[in-house]
């Protein structure tokens, strides 16, 4: 599991490999935390997914104050986290690369169907 962080105004979702798993005590380390940054009007906490999410006031505290208090903590290192916008474009980097090669494949059958270089693939 890698470091994920999304934030819009007012909420803030952060994944990470130090909460997947996390004890009890661990898990009443964070709430204490969050509990004494003002403005933080909920959180969940899901130690399956190693998932944090924050709805705050933007008016009261920046995400980048939360973000940072959690990584004085230990709880999160922003340095290592990728963000939405990567997270997609790994997703449909992927996607294309599988396409590519289902369509040359199937380019490669079809040129070749009925040859006797298919029968020799087929040997192979």
């Amino acid at each position: 599991m890698s470091y994920y962080f999304h934030g819009v105004p007012g909420r803030l979702r952060i994944k990470s490999p130090l909460v997947k798993g996390m004890n009890s005590d661990g898990v009443v380390g964070i709430e204490g935390l969050l509990y004494s940054i003002s403005g933080i009007k909920s959180f969940d906490i899901n130690t399956i997914t190693g998932s944090i999410v924050v709805n705050y006031q933007p008016k009261v505290v920046m995400e980048e104050d939360i973000v940072e208090r959690l990584r004085l903590a230990g709880y999160f290192d922003p340095s290592r986290a990728i963000t939405n916008d990567h997270y997609i474009y790994n997703a449909v980097s992927r996607a294309g690369s599988v396409m590519k090669k289902a369509v040359v494949g199937t380019f490669v059958g079809t040129a070749f169907e009925g040859t006797a270089l298919s029968y020799l693939a087929v040997l192979l």
